[in-house]
């Protein structure tokens, strides 16, 4: 019975939301088994296009270090946020999503090439946060009980949080930045005197991804809970 609960649950999981976390649990599992070591996953440009080891463009977004706190952390931001934007404002464009995976790891890639990061999963949690957060500016966010502010400027509080634990806001400045081209790209720029759309979802993935009808039995996670808990509760403004 529970086997089949969970099952239930998980496949009503959308579907990038579903394969991204999965994949992030199976290696971060694999590693602690120690099936595989993160010397095998990490990001480093002399084995990938010297040596052709370029399963690493892939697989240092995988890995979020060991289990523990930071690891658990990174994990519910990722599946919130993730979720709450393919049920959101990606609802019925799962083509489109899977291209904004695509263009913001590319592009986190090129800037990993200019700084000393070898996992940029953490930053690419980041850059879906900031994109949730631009598009829903009338989200009031309460992050651990302490701090209450409006969604947009969950990142930075994100970044401060990372600055008093002592970690390198280096990942959270990188996933903001690319989370800040993608969104102007996509939601300033088209709107602008003479803008246009400059990213179009490739019509390869449109075939793929795309589906005709939307399964009627979904039930999509509620934005109007962005966090879920103590740290990312929130409720929408009247406007």
């Amino acid at each position: 019975m529970a086997y089949q609960t969970f099952r239930q649950e998980y496949l009503q999981v959308p579907p990038v939301t579903r394969a991204y976390t999965t994949a992030c649990v199976l290696t971060t599992a694999a590693v602690q088994l120690e099936l595989i070591t993160p010397f095998q996953l990490y990001f480093n440009p002399e084995l990938i296009f010297k040596h052709f080891q370029v399963w690493r463009l892939i697989t240092n977004y995988l890995f979020f270090g060991p289990v523990g706190f930071n690891f658990l952390f990174n994990m519910i931001f990722l599946y919130r946020y993730c979720r709450m934007l393919e049920e959101g404002s990606f609802r019925g464009r799962t083509a489109d999503f899977v291209f904004m995976f695509l263009f913001g790891g590319l592009l986190m890639t090129l800037f990993g090439l200019f700084v000393n990061l070898v996992f940029l999963g953490q930053a690419f949690t980041i850059m879906l946060v900031y994109v949730w957060s631009r598009r829903n500016p009338y989200v009031r966010m309460n992050f651990f009980g302490l701090l209450i502010f409006q969604a947009p400027f969950l990142p930075w509080v994100l970044m401060g949080f990372s600055l008093l634990l002592g970690n390198s806001i280096i990942v959270d400045l990188l996933g903001i930045a690319v989370g800040h081209i993608y969104f102007f790209l996509e939601d300033v720029f088209p709107n602008q005197p003479g803008g246009g759309r400059l990213l179009r979802t490739p019509s390869v993935l449109k075939a793929i991804f795309d589906t005709p009808e939307d399964d009627p039995n979904y039930n999509p996670l509620p934005e109007e809970r962005p966090g879920g808990f103590a740290w990312g509760e929130g409720q929408r403004l009247g406007i």
